[in-house]
């Protein structure tokens, strides 16, 4: 028998509700097939199972609201398909969500015009948003828990859903029609830490508290950079960022100690072999990190693309989990808020991020003359448990010289 657990499904999610089953007890499941519709506060996700069997048990019924790691099924294994999952997990899934095997079929997150779960209601019944009782139709707890979040009054939202049932695009649309923002009698303001907001503010606050961080940085002349950018936008649409998360890429690849995280539980240092590079993108609902997996296998037009798709998802809230999770390394960009420099906090539990700030204007000291130069700051923190300040300073230097000359890079690409 194995038992398969509710995975890790990104963005600092603790639950998800059951929607729909797609097996019953009795049938019979193959390796990464799609068992299980759920929804989260972000998404509606299909759930692919790692283990190929017969279905003995299904741990949940449509409705009900399962925690992260939470037991969904039992399969009973086909013996070389049990002791083949075994093995993958001793020598290490490719996924990074937790509860997975090891095929390509990840969670698939999609939009849902009807929610599977609810029960057909009485043509009478269509746009009304109360049931017999004068309650709102709300037939999720998610919904519900979502509208407290947002402080959103459901007996003043219309149902789009069956028979005016209440569904979460609807409680999403009341909050950004309504202020979640509660003001006092004084003037005060007081907006709830909750949803989105609660995850990353929970996230930043375990990386302060366990990352000994230490913050470097450098002034660097990017005015190289922008001819370069310039010359590569004849071929492709390539952006300054792309530009360089490639030059980051290829410094981890000088300084590997940076790519890395702390197992406190086993007190390790692990440092990967491959590079996930998350980058800070900013969205209607918040801040949050999508990850290109395998960014050090991708060219330059390959990794621009990638952040170009990701930044659109990102801002739609149509980002996949596995788009979410297992970053080793972030590059945040908040030049773009017109700001010089920061310190920026470490994406825990990475054991580095790199900030750019705005490029501007400058006096330089260029070919033995002053002259007027575009300038930037580079800030680079990192965890002074994975190493000291030598390979910190290195690595930053390295990128710093790449952007002053980008044609430095080329020599380890």
């Amino acid at each position: 028998m194995a038992e398969f657990a509710l995975p890790d499904l990104g963005e600092g999610l603790t639950e998800a509700e059951v929607v729909r089953w797609h097996v019953a007890v009795g049938d019979r499941v193959e390796a990464d097939q799609v068992v299980v519709e759920v929804e989260t506060a972000k998404a509606v996700v299909d759930v692919p199972c790692p283990h190929a069997g017969v279905v003995e048990a299904l741990h949940g019924a449509a409705g009900d609201v399962l925690a992260v790691g939470a037991p969904l099924t039992t399969i009973s294994c086909d013996d070389s398909t049990h002791e083949q999952h075994r093995s993958e997990e001793r020598a290490g899934s490719g996924h990074v969500l937790v509860g997975y095997g090891t095929g390509s079929t990840a969670p698939r997150r999609r939009r849902r015009a009807n929610p599977a779960h609810t029960e057909p209601q009485k043509p009478s019944d269509a746009g009304s948003r109360f049931n017999g009782a004068g309650a709102p139709r709300v037939l999720s707890p998610i919904v519900r828990r979502l509208a407290r979040q947002q402080g959103v009054d459901l007996s003043n939202v219309d149902g789009s859903g069956p028979g005016g049932i209440i569904l979460r695009r609807d409680v999403e649309a009341a909050a950004n029609a309504e202020p979640v923002q509660a003001a006092q009698p004084d003037g005060e303001i007081r907006t709830p830490l909750r949803g989105l907001r609660g995850a990353v503010a929970d996230k930043l606050t375990r990386s302060r508290r366990e990352i000994p961080d230490a913050t470097t940085w450098v002034d660097v002349d990017a005015t190289g950079l922008l001819d370069a950018r310039a010359v590569l936008k004849q071929r492709s649409d390539v952006g300054l960022l792309s530009l360089i998360a490639r030059f980051c890429i290829a410094g981890l690849r000088r300084f590997p100690e940076l790519n890395a995280s702390v197992d406190i539980e086993r007190n390790e240092i692990v440092q990967f072999g491959h590079i996930n590079l998350g980058f800070a993108a900013q969205t209607p609902r918040g801040l949050v990190v999508p990850v290109v997996r395998d960014a050090h296998q991708m060219s330059t037009a390959q990794l621009s693309e990638a952040i170009a798709h990701r930044t659109g998802l990102a801002r739609t809230g149509e980002l996949e989990p596995q788009h979410l999770t297992g970053g080793t390394f972030t590059l945040n960009n908040y030049g773009v808020f017109g700001v010089d420099g920061s310190t920026p906090i470490i994406n825990h539990p990475e054991a580095a991020i790199l900030g750019v700030g705005r490029i501007i204007d400058k006096p330089w000291a260029f070919k033995g003359e002053l002259a007027l130069r575009k300038v930037t700051q580079l800030s680079l923190t990192f965890d002074h448990r994975v190493c000291d300040g030598g390979a910190a300073g290195g690595f930053l230097r390295y990128v710093a010289d790449c952007v002053e000359n980008p044609v430095a890079v080329l020599a380890d690409l």
